[in-house]
């Protein structure tokens, strides 16, 4: 045998050696490499689950804090809702600053100064005093509750742009507070001396709920309750405030549009009710002035009077069904 094939088959056996001893060392690197693997992979399965947990921990106490103001928020609103609304919160409501004494004393005034008159006119004790009770008692609650719906419609109109500013103050960089002060700065009234009101008791120590409650007697409006609502539950849970407020400015303006719908719909029936209700005054008033004598035993003999007051129940009691017919809560 030659030199040349002693080499070869040395070279051989040197490199079946080699490949057996690479193929159990790389099985056991594998096996090792295998075993890291899933202890790693075990490793993380554990910290994930950790973490989940926490954020269901986490995700399950907000929602607990979140239904427990809730369902303060709504216990707190049906102990309003039974409260009567007295004759202070009225006149708070209209913007008027005298007091129910005032306000009972110019009734009082209002109903001698009618009876006064018409007994200085010839009317009798009885009538002077039914017309004296009825503008005295009358007249006094249907100019407050006008100027009140007035103020409370001026309100409801300027509000999403006031949580307008808020939304832009907040996403500006500007704190809470001073954004309500801008409000009260710049708004026009009544929205500006409203929170005007609230950032004077937030100053002298007054928390933000308890103000935003006494701005919802002032001005008993449902958008204001949903803005009270939005800054409670972030108060108390946290959140985007901007995102929230901004939300809510988009839903009051829906609602904006949704109300001048159904307004521009109902005109037509408030229309036609109003000339229905008129025609018989003013039929009256014609006939009146065309032929006196003939209307005048309407109001000089007893039928005739008992007869006009009963037209006058039963048009009373018709403008009423109607008004109840047009009137539309929204």
């Amino acid at each position: 045998m030659g030199d040349s094939a002693i080499f070869m088959i040395a070279a051989l056996a040197f490199i079946s050696v080699a490949g057996v001893g690479w193929v159990v060392a790389g099985g056991q690197n594998n096996r090792a490499n295998s075993i890291r693997l899933r202890s790693l992979t075990a490793r993380d399965q554990m910290k994930r689950g950790k973490r989940k947990m926490a954020a269901l921990d986490q995700s399950s106490a907000r929602r607990k804090q979140l239904q427990e103001t809730l369902k303060e928020l709504d216990q707190h609103q049906k102990e309003q809702r039974k409260r009567t609304i007295t004759l202070k919160s009225r006149i708070q409501q209209a913007g008027f600053s005298f007091s129910p004494t005032a306000f009972h004393i110019t009734t009082l005034a209002i109903g001698l100064g009618v009876a006064l008159v018409l007994m200085l006119v010839g009317q009798t004790i009885l009538v002077a005093l039914a017309f004296g009770f009825g503008a005295g008692f009358g007249l006094p609650r249907w100019f407050l509750g006008f100027v009140r719906k007035r103020r409370v419609k001026k309100f409801r109109l300027e509000f999403a742009n006031a949580i307008d500013v808020i939304v832009r103050g907040i996403k500006s960089g500007l704190p809470l507070n001073e954004c309500l002060r801008i409000i009260a700065r710049e708004a026009p009234a009544p929205v500006g001396p409203e929170f005007q009101k609230l950032v004077e008791g937030m100053t002298v120590g007054v928390d933000l709920g308890r103000g935003l409650e006494k701005m919802y007697e002032r001005m008993p409006l449902s958008e204001l309750n949903f803005f009270t609502i939005v800054l409670t539950i972030q108060q108390k849970t946290g959140g985007n405030l901007a995102e929230a407020l901004g939300n809510l400015s988009i839903v009051l303006r829906a609602r904006k549009m949704m109300r001048e719908k159904i307004g521009a719909l109902s005109s037509e029936a408030k229309a036609s009710s109003g000339i229905i209700g008129s025609l018989p005054p003013l039929v009256m008033t014609i006939v009146y002035l065309t032929t006196p004598e003939y209307m005048s035993l309407m109001f000089t003999e007893d039928l005739g009077r008992l007869m006009l007051a009963g037209a006058g129940i039963w048009m009373g009691l018709g403008i009423f069904v109607m008004s109840r017919m047009i009137a539309f809560d929204f």
